[in-house]
């Protein structure tokens, strides 16, 4: 069952080459590289190695029957439903946080809860979203090319401590 749609999994390993996702601007909206992402701002997360983004829509998951996640779209462009809300405290996400992604349009939180598949992706446990927030929803960034902040940001910091 489900939409057909390609399949969002978890790993184990925190350095797979198919766990890297660029973080950009919401649909439609432009994000200058080097801008930091504030908390409850809307972001794509676009998978480098197809070009996808990560999506969810009111299909269940296979596995767990919660609100299945998949990656949509082709060359990074996708639609709305690709949106996800950065959930964290402070105003930014910071590189080390544990963050929270909450989809903009059903208000379900991308989540991990250990059901794992069979043939052909053994062992790769389901992503999904869940209505609740818990331990089953946070999200760590484990590594990546991290951005230098614009010079913008770091001009308007400096002010802001004055």
């Amino acid at each position: 069952a489900g939409s057909g749609q390609q399949s969002v999994t978890g790993v184990s390993a925190a350095d797979d080459g198919n766990s890297y996702w660029r973080v950009r601007g919401r649909t439609a909206a432009v994000c200058e590289r080097g801008t930091p992402v504030r908390c409850g701002q809307a972001i794509r997360l676009t998978h480098l190695g197809t070009g996808r983004n990560l999506h969810s829509h009111r299909f269940a998951s296979p596995l767990s029957g919660n609100q299945e996640v998949s990656a949509f779209g082709e060359a990074g462009e996708g639609d709305y439903l690709d949106d996800w809300t950065v959930v964290c405290s402070g105003t930014y996400w910071a590189r080390d946080d544990e963050v929270r992604f909450q989809h903009a349009s059903t208000d379900v939180f991308l989540s991990v809860t250990g059901e794992q598949y069979g043939r052909p992706i053994h062992g790769q446990k389901e992503v999904h979203g869940m209505a609740a927030s818990s331990q089953n929803n946070y999200w760590k960034v484990m590594e990546g090319i991290f951005m230098q902040p614009s010079e913008v940001f770091k001009a308007e910091q400096y002010h802001a401590e004055l």
